[in-house]
């Protein structure tokens, strides 16, 4: 079993991302469940969601406390919360944001970490310049299907175009497979420099 949880604010698509990950996984034939944790249900407060995927029927039903990914939506939350409780020491995570580790103050964090999990991803830039609005969901799945392999980026985009109207769909679509091309050229780069 596959243990992702995603953090993010309020108005982030935080649940829906879960939501839209669960569906993809079903669209690659594997089973998966995707639910919420909700502090105060307000606009811009941290909220946490979490999906498992796996190849069995999943049973368990409680919130994920060790993560096998970690999707951070919000960077500003990396020192408000505790978001890597539980990360595993070879565990994925994707952080959007345009800064360098260190910049975000976790290079000491990341520093034993394999470099190829720990991914920055311009998620909200991507969103801008697709849908209009900083919303780092789709985004962040697509940068999550290229970096993980466990779902397709095609599944990504069945589930986006299932759960939306078509001109909004078009837009995260485009967000999602934009992050999925950075994330492969980013694993390239790093492939290239561990051979080097």
């Amino acid at each position: 079993m596959f243990q992702i949880r995603i953090h993010g604010r309020g108005g982030q698509g935080v649940v829906t991302a879960a939501e839209l990950l669960s569906v993809a996984a079903f669209q690659d034939k594997q089973h998966a469940q995707a639910f919420p944790s909700f502090g105060s249900e307000r606009t811009g407060a941290p909220v946490v969601s979490f999906c498992r995927i796996s190849v069995d029927p999943i049973r368990l039903r409680e919130p994920v406390l060790e993560p096998d990914a970690i999707l951070i939506q919000d960077p500003t939350l990396l020192h408000s919360i505790d978001v890597f409780a539980g990360a595993k020491s070879d565990g994925y995570m994707l952080i959007n944001t345009t800064k360098s580790f260190a910049d975000l103050g976790i290079e000491e964090f990341v520093a034993n970490r394999p470099k190829e999990r720990n991914l920055i991803v311009p998620a909200s830039d991507i969103a801008m310049k697709h849908v209009g609005r900083p919303m780092p969901n789709a985004a962040l799945l697509g940068g999550f299907a290229a970096a993980t392999q466990k779902v397709t980026l095609e599944s990504v985009v069945a589930a986006i175009e299932e759960r939306f109207p078509a001109k909004i769909a078009a837009g995260n679509v485009a967000a999602a497979i934009e992050a999925y091309e950075f994330v492969m050229e980013e694993l390239k780069e790093v492939s290239h420099v561990a051979t080097n």
